[in-house]
């Protein structure tokens, strides 16, 4: 396994891979890896690809004023060893000021989908994140990329960005990664303490009891939200949010529905902890 830290070379060595006739294969992250991270890596593969990427840079941009930036969790030595035990071929691990160099001024922005939920609740965050992305995907060059849906807001807003600026990538939204008892594996997830641990299994619960309910019939978007609120509210600290939605549109449904996304976030001790299930379609939390 490669590493890399300066951008020419990373691409150099992505266009080296494409011209040897591999199909390359992209997982950004943010570092501290998980099973869920490391899921990404055998999907990347399963699509075909043969030389498979990791990027490893905890992006500025994508945390607002008052967020975890300076206490992400940070784990270089033990991310590049998990990689490479997983078979990634190059590590991609730049600096801020690669990335940003001075007098940086360009930022790629995303509308309308971007505007509710973790928009709303956290300014600026996806612009951080489609120009990361987007900046990325150009490092790159044609390839596979594939993103956990756990984040799936952001799974949808990049899909968008990148159909509308025509880029030459595959982007994979990949089902969630749970822990044993049913909370989605998180980076931050390193934030709590078992007790907090324990009440944040409210957030699979709440999707739980939705599941079941629309597996006994339940259509009523306002029924399902009340229902996957109950557990929730019971369990964390502050709810920022439990919407029932259009899994394509993001939009909040009303009335009876044929197909629907539960969103859910809250803060349980030190963690903002993110959650979501389409009724019907992901399985249950165990």
């Amino acid at each position: 396994m490669e590493r890399v830290s300066e951008l020419e070379a990373f691409r150099a060595a992505c266009d080296r891979a494409r011209a040897a006739g591999e199909r390359v294969g992209l997982v950004p992250t943010m570092g501290a890896l998980h099973d869920g991270h490391l899921a990404l890596v055998d999907e990347v593969k399963r699509r075909g690809a043969s030389f498979v990427v990791v990027t490893v840079f905890v992006n500025p941009l994508q945390f607002g004023a008052n967020e975890d930036l300076g206490r992400y969790p940070r784990t270089l030595a033990q991310d590049l060893e998990a990689c490479e035990a997983r078979g990634v071929d190059l590590v991609f691990t730049p600096d801020d000021g690669a990335m940003y160099p001075p007098g940086f001024q360009t930022h790629v922005e995303v509308e309308g989908l971007t505007q509710p939920f973790e928009g709303a609740h956290r300014p600026g965050h996806f612009r951080g994140v489609t120009t990361v992305v987007a900046k990325l995907f150009g490092l790159t060059g044609p390839c596979v990329a594939v993103f956990g849906r756990k984040d799936y807001q952001q799974w949808r807003v990049l899909e968008r960005m990148t159909r509308d600026l025509n880029l030459p990538v595959e982007v994979v939204g990949h089902p969630i990664v749970r822990e044993e008892g049913g909370l989605a594996r998180s980076s931050r997830n390193r934030y709590l303490s078992p007790d907090e641990r324990e009440r944040a299994l409210g957030l699979s619960r709440g999707l739980r009891a939705a599941a079941q309910a629309w597996a006994a019939g339940t259509r009523d978007a306002a029924a399902l939200t009340e229902i996957a609120r109950g557990p929730v509210e019971d369990a964390a600290d502050s709810v920022d949010y439990v919407a029932v939605v259009d899994p394509t549109t993001l939009e909040r449904l009303d009335g009876t529905v044929s197909r629907a996304l539960v969103l859910i976030a809250a803060h349980v001790g030190p963690a903002r902890l993110i959650d979501n299930l389409e009724l019907g379609v992901d399985p249950l939390p165990a």
